[in-house]
């Protein structure tokens, strides 16, 4: 498990890394703004996704151990959805304010994503387990913002995309699923007993 944690620390790292080696050698493509946006919003979809997925994998598998790379999952989820508000505020609005703040009020997936990178900004800071102390209770309710982010982040996607529906729409899915078992554990138990059957086989 020391081996474990590292490893899995480079592996989150490894699509940052791919583009800042493409930024160094001049290599981002026809349009480095469009891919930056998408690999950094992509992958902060998917980390998220991926976190989410730790509990109930867990129950199902009763591998214990998921949890104890759940908190670096989120805080790679903050990594890479604060670099892609940053493309976005930074490279794609050139630090123009007024046109940043007309933006976010009148283009609704601009609205749903920056309202989903602001749901995670408390999430991230209180993610130390001093914090978890501190709050108690408070604190398992206060990360439970992390479903509404989710919702927000695929709506955001959703109308980001337009025409080609089919990506988001899987991640989407995926998300419903994660929700449903969230809000329905019932339907965990039967997964799990579905997989002794199995393998009892």
């Amino acid at each position: 498990m020391l081996v474990a944690k590292p490893l899995v620390f480079l592996a989150c790292l490894v699509p940052f890394m791919q583009l800042a080696h493409g930024a160094f050698v001049g290599d981002l493509g026809a349009n480095p703004l469009e891919l930056v946006t998408n690999v950094t919003g992509l992958w902060g979809l998917r980390f998220l996704l991926l976190t989410l997925a730790i509990s109930p994998l867990r129950r199902v598998s009763g591998w214990n151990w998921l949890q104890r790379f759940r908190r670096m999952l989120g805080l790679f989820v903050f990594f890479y959805i604060s670099l892609h508000f940053l493309t976005w505020v930074w490279l794609d609005q050139q630090l123009d304010w007024s046109k940043i703040a007309a933006d976010i009020v009148k283009r609704p997936y601009v609205t749903l994503g920056f309202t989903a990178w602001l749901l995670l900004v408390p999430l991230a800071a209180t993610s130390t387990r001093g914090m978890m102390r501190r709050l108690g209770r408070r604190w398992q309710r206060l990360h439970r913002l992390v479903y509404v982010a989710g919702v927000l982040g695929v709506l955001h996607f959703i109308w980001l995309v337009k025409a080609d529906l089919l990506q988001p729409l899987i991640y989407a899915s995926l998300l419903l699923i994660l929700l449903a078992v969230r809000w329905r554990p019932h339907l965990l138990g039967r997964l799990a007993w579905s997989g002794r059957t199995i393998n009892a086989r």
